[in-house]
């Protein structure tokens, strides 16, 4: 696919705005156009989001080379961290090799193979061609005189916005003006009570409030007002019109309107995830599509009639020529003594051979190499027998990569068995803590709640708890309130100045003391009482999502997370249900560090509703009449797993048996070492810290708190495998914090559902993640959010680099670099292991269909270990 061109009036079809396409059929082609972007969530609900979604049924190699040719977006790994991933020994050069084998095997070309080899292999070096090379007069002299063949060249099939093409008197592209002001009317349209006025209107819909405040807007002269006076009504119609007085023609309107979502893809992914949400916004993207375009015609109206402009990629001789003179070893001589026929397949075999193809193969030698040592590591540990101790507690944890090494820590403690599974623990609920009015989902954001769990106590209780909470809460809303306020913000400065002084002063010299200081004032002053969750079910015809289970559902739900994770016999006498949440200070990316896959939301919550369940006489009567016998003495209990600090803050602890008090006596005494050790490993991976810390514990509290730490922890960077199957499989198995651990006993699995749940849930999430940590890595700039010190936080929903930038979709710089120059999180494409016969594995492929494209297409990696132990590569 190649740059796009603007067309002229006498080659074009035009679209009749009266006749051609119907409502719905525009419809049908704005959705299909929307593939293009991911939908956004708001910062503070953010999760990890796979940003080619839409285009998974077209291969990996596909959609790179789309995106290079149409927005110059580069989504291989750049050669300095292909170069240091090898100086580091992480890529084995001898599958650099059959990469390439591969590569020549499979295509045809008139030169001779060893010729071509010796060419390739040198390219593969990834070296620069000299400059003086390029520019020696010699070389100049050559692709004259060869200047006009034909070289292999990618068409154009995509059309950029015409204002991408054009510049204003003053040399600046209407492109660039184009979004300043579309970035302008998104703020003001999105904007979440952060700004002191809200934008008239805005009850209308997106284009409406847009359409009746633009005749006022002074950015724009008088001239560019008036053409906008007579301007259709609705939505879908303006972007009809303005597509038709741009001369669009019909066969490129999707293209052309992809181009217009790929200029901000940020804002136009937020204006896609409003739409999905909301129902009266539900034609929020074609509002979105007929504000921009609109005001592209505006911009452009005196340039037009456009002379025909069609660009095609041109295709630089020089480098072509070079490179075979550099890594081809062909001499000048040679070169002229080759025919005019010769000379143009060795040309079209180096553009074909471009430096993206080289990266290409780089980046799949770098992925077997890590699947090559992964396979050996777990080999290895499968000869060895595990002397199988009665475990004296079971804890289960969520997959999330960071629970691994604590997990590992735990597990060299004591007779602990660890248990990974997806941290909603499939309970698809929302909560309501105790006295809030406003409920939020707890499961991954692409499921929905089914059910609604509140937190509740006893009245006279509650009662005085809230007015606290409201006392605790008053100050902050006043502050806010007066801060958004237009005339009251200008006295604010003067009323609040000492008390923030003082307050920025002690979290900046003593931040640890400062925040333990306010946060144990607040829980002293709030004494949050007693309280239990209403499981019972609560039927209201006006409310969507009920309060609470049924009978059925309790047992339903206990039972399919016992079988999730493994735990249907063998039970310890205490089970830990292990949430997890993060903490850091002034982070506009806090939620990132929660859960990939919630939302931002912390696993506490779900994790004592499951514990909660277990516990229920009746619950545990019928899972006995269905094979699945929970010992009397068996008691489950709820924690939270602080990945900042790796301690495990328990949440739910009811009367405890005595062999479930001495487990948890247990536990309890030996966390100190494993969060010490834990810490320790850890903080050794973040940058500029001193070697032998003597209290770690201090140290990542320190991060946690200190509100100018750019990198309170390193999140789910560095993620790489999903890892199914029995915790023999990887037990005492280093895997660097890099690994998702999900339980799976194919043996308790004899139709596949319990697989295919796995991949269908935890299996999507986990590639949306690892996608969204590559895309932030291999393409900052496009997909990432730049440096996190230099965010703008806008419109309450997510932030910018300064006061017009794009909506930043993707992780900051410090999520995923070690320093300006070198990459912590390595760009690979996720390999999912599954413990498990290959007929399993046969026919998951064969039911799934949208997870056999993600494998044929690249966009995952598949493995599996056998019964034997025999690793197979998909």
């Amino acid at each position: 696919m190649g740059v796009t061109s603007v067309l002229t009036k006498e080659n074009v079809k035009k679209i009749d705005t009266n006749i051609d396409f119907q409502k719905r059929d525009f419809n049908v082609l704005i959705e299909s156009a929307s593939q293009v972007i991911a939908p956004l969530w708001p910062i503070s609900t953010f999760a990890a989001r796979n940003p080619w979604m839409g285009l998974e049924r077209q291969s990996f190699d596909q959609v790179a080379s789309w995106l290079k040719n149409t927005r110059d977006v580069d989504i291989y790994p750049s050669v300095s961290m292909i170069l240091s991933a090898m100086n580091q020994g992480d890529i084995d050069e001898a599958y650099v090799k059959m990469g390439l084998h591969r590569w020549l095997d499979s295509h045809s070309f008139n030169i001779p193979r060893d010729v071509a080899e010796r060419f390739c292999q040198a390219a593969l070096k990834l070296t620069s061609l000299p400059t003086n090379l390029l520019s020696s007069l010699k070389l100049e002299k050559l692709v004259k005189e060869v200047s006009g063949l034909n070289t292999d060249r990618i068409e154009n099939s995509s059309m950029q916005p015409i204002s991408s093409h054009i510049e204003n008197q003053d040399g600046e592209r209407l492109l660039h003006i184009l979004d300043y002001h579309v970035i302008k009317w998104c703020k003001l349209y999105l904007d979440e009570s952060q700004a002191g006025w809200t934008m008239p209107n805005r009850e209308d819909g997106f284009y409406r409030a847009w359409h009746r405040l633009i005749q006022y807007d002074p950015a724009l002269s008088k001239k560019q007002r008036n053409r906008l006076k007579d301007w259709p009504q609705e939505a879908h119609m303006a972007l009809k019109k303005a597509l038709f007085e741009l001369e669009i023609p019909e066969s490129e309107i999707q293209t052309y309107l992809e181009g217009h979502l790929l200029s901000l893809p940020g804002w136009a992914g937020m204006m896609r995830w409003r739409a999905q949400q909301s129902g009266h916004e539900h034609q929020l993207l074609t509002e979105y599509l007929a504000v921009r375009v609109s005001m592209e015609w505006v911009f452009i109206k005196p340039y037009l009639p456009l002379t025909n402009q069609r660009r095609n990629k041109k295709v630089s001789i020089t480098s072509l020529l070079a490179s075979w003179l550099h890594w081809g070893d062909l001499t000048i001589e040679e070169w002229s003594q080759m025919s005019a026929a010769e000379q143009n397949e060795y040309l079209s075999f180096a553009y074909r051979f471009d430096e993206q193809l080289r990266r290409k193969i780089w980046l799949e030698a770098w992925e077997q190499t890590h699947t090559d040592r992964l396979s050996h590591k777990i080999s290895s540990k499968l000869r060895v027998t595990y002397d199988k101790k009665t475990a004296l507690a079971q804890l289960v944890f969520c997959i999330d990569i960071r629970s691994e090494p604590f997990r590992r820590q735990l597990e060299k403690e004591g007779p602990f068995e660890t248990i990974g599974m997806a941290g909603f623990f499939g309970l698809p609920i929302e909560t309501s803590e105790l006295g809030s009015n406003h409920s939020h989902s707890s499961l991954p954001v692409i499921l929905k709640p089914q059910h609604k769990i509140k937190e509740s106590a006893d009245e006279n209780e509650l009662k005085s708890y809230k007015q606290r909470k409201q006392a605790a809460n008053s100050l902050s809303s006043t502050f806010k309130m007066m801060k958004q306020n237009v005339l009251s913000s200008l006295l604010l400065p003067e009323l609040s100045g000492p008390w923030l002084s003082l307050q920025m002063v002690s979290r900046s010299f003593v931040p640890r003391g400062t925040n333990c200081f306010i946060r144990n004032l607040r829980e002293t002053w709030l004494r949050k009482p007693h309280t239990t969750l209403s499981l019972n079910h609560a039927h209201n015809k006006e409310a969507e999502i009920h309060v609470g289970f049924s009978e059925k559902e309790k047992l339903k739900y206990a039972r399919q997370a016992l079988k999730m994770m493994g735990l249907t016999k063998n039970f310890a006498p205490l089970v830990v249900i292990c949430g997890h949440g993060s903490q850091s200070t002034n982070n506009p990316y806090a939620a990132a560090l929660d859960c990939g896959a919630c939302g931002g939301v912390a696993g506490g919550f779900n994790a004592r509703v499951l514990a909660t369940l277990c516990n229920l006489p009746a619950v545990r009567e019928d899972l006995s009449s269905e094979g699945i016998a929970i010992p009397e003495d068996t008691v489950f209990v709820a924690a939270e797993h602080k990945t900042t600090v790796d301690e495990l803050h328990w949440i739910y602890v009811p009367e405890l048996s005595e062999a479930a008090q001495e487990a948890f006596d247990c536990i309890e005494a030996i966390m100190p070492n494993v969060s010490q050790k834990a810490n320790a490993k850890r903080l050794t991976q973040l940058p500029n810290i001193q070697k032998n810390i003597k209290n770690p514990k201090a140290e990542v509290q320190r991060f946690a708190e200190d509100w100018s730490e750019i990198r309170p922890e390193w999140g789910l960077a560095r993620n790489a495998t999903f890892i199914i199957g029995q915790r023999e499989l990887t037990q005492d198995c280093d895997l660097e914090g890099r690994a998702f651990l999900h339980n799976y006993d194919w043996n308790q699995d004899e139709s596949g559902d319990l697989l295919a749940n796995i991949i269908a849930g935890p299996g999507t999430v986990t590639q949306w993640i690892n996608l969204q940590y590559y895309a932030s890595t291999v393409a900052p700039h496009y997909y990432g959010s730049g440096n996190k010190a230099t965010q703008t936080v806008t419109a309450g929903i997510g932030v910018m680099q300064g006061n017009a930038s794009d909506l930043l979709a993707g992780l900051p710089w410090q999520s995923v670099m070690q320093s300006d120059d070198e990459a912590y999180h390595s760009p690979l494409r996720l390999l999912i292991v599954i413990q498990a016969p290959s007929k399993y594995v046969k026919r998951l492929l064969n039911n799934d269909s949208a997870f056999r494209v993600k494998v044929q297409n690249g966009w995952v990696r598949l493995a599996s270990v056998d019964p034997e132990g025999h690793w197979d590569n998909w």
